[in-house]
């Protein structure tokens, strides 16, 4: 395999993870004889550091010509003060937008020997496997209008999802409980917003090109209850834009962590892959940071965008089997106990490879 993978290392923590990513994608290059030639690119306030835009244009010409792309972080408190086109949080949503990334796979599993780091009951959430597919390029997010009004007393935002929106992610999800447990449940508020109404009638629709899948749908304050009290009964999750990126985050506390938590966002054309963390502007340039995310955002590369099953489970296997034997990174440790940092992690990923 002669493959290339765009490199955003962004702010904060984000150089260490992705440089502890690529310790990692060294040592699977070995173990499995490909090449990969990495670019690197700045993007966000690095970019803004550097005197460019916060997406500058050779950034986004080499994140749109197809080839995966790894990003570490966005954010830097620097830059809050901007005004909203010149936020580092619309750089974010430009790369996506640009990219045509709208299914977002966010993994989430209860890991064998963290389990007093989460702060559920082990025995509510031991053998959580499931994954949330959260639409990335609707919703709030991107719905206009929006804005301010100009005497600053109140703002709006637009929620707005059309069926050909519905259908594409809602796609990506049947197909990805297909080759899981077949099945799947849509999360919405269709009790309420009239885009959820939207939303369900779609993904109904659609059931009947999956009669394999089976589909259920709940409402959004009722699943994130019920993801705390059983994670185990969920396998495949799919919502929309503004519920996924909440819900995930609770996942990651089923987790232990959100620093251990990758993602995937898939389109027709490129994919983004990031750990679902933040920038983390105080721990950074301190080799503290837990790179687990980064590393299973690799394992995410090989799967979707280069179909090397075999490399992604071996990388998954190599994480699962360092956090086994124990070592922690500093957001896992218990009092007392000693933290990994962020290289010595990624080095004993890659010699368990």
């Amino acid at each position: 395999m002669t493959r290339s993978l765009v490199l955003l290392p962004g702010d904060g923590i984000g150089p260490e993870v992705v440089a502890a990513a690529e310790v990692v994608l060294q040592a699977v290059c070995r173990k499995f004889s490909h090449q990969v030639e990495t670019r690197s690119f700045t993007i966000g306030g690095a970019a803004l550091r550097a005197k460019q835009s916060v997406y500058p244009d050779e950034t986004r010409a080499a994140c749109t010509a197809g080839e995966p792309v790894l990003l570490g972080a966005v954010g830097d408190p620097a830059f809050d003060h901007l005004p909203r086109e010149q936020k580092i949080e619309t750089g974010l949503l430009a790369l996506r937008f640009s990219m045509g990334v709208y299914a977002n796979l966010r993994p989430a599993r209860a890991w064998e020997g963290l389990e007093d780091a989460t702060p559920f009951k082990p025995q509510r959430t031991a053998g959580t496997d499931l994954i949330i597919v959260r639409e990335l390029l609707g919703g709030l997010y991107f719905g206009e209008p929006r804005g301010i009004a100009s005497d600053g007393q109140s703002a709006y935002n637009t929620m707005k999802y059309s069926v050909g929106e519905v259908q594409r992610v809602a796609r990506v999800a049947f197909l990805l409980a297909r080759s899981r447990s077949k099945r799947l449940l849509s999360v919405d508020k269709a009790n309420v917003l009239e885009t959820s109404q939207l939303w369900r009638r779609t993904v109904n629709a659609m059931a009947a090109e999956y009669p394999d899948v089976a589909l259920e749908h709940q409402y959004v304050d009722a699943f994130a209850m019920n993801l705390a009290l059983n994670p185990t009964r969920y396998d495949v999750v799919l919502t929309e834009n503004l519920f996924g990126d909440i819900l995930s985050d609770e996942a990651g506390a089923v987790s232990g962590s959100l620093g251990l938590l990758p993602s995937a966002s898939l389109g027709d054309g490129g994919a983004l892959y990031e750990p679902v963390h933040g920038s983390a502007p105080t721990l950074a340039g301190r080799d503290v940071a837990n790179p687990a995310g980064a590393i299973g955002s690799l394992a995410l590369v090989f799967r979707h965008s280069w179909k090397g099953e075999d490399e992604a489970r071996a990388i998954e296997s190599a994480l699962a089997r360092t956090i086994r034997e124990g070592h922690r990174t500093a957001d896992l440790v218990a009092p007392g106990q000693k933290a990994t940092s962020c290289s010595q992690f990624a080095r004993l990923v890659a010699e368990r490879i």
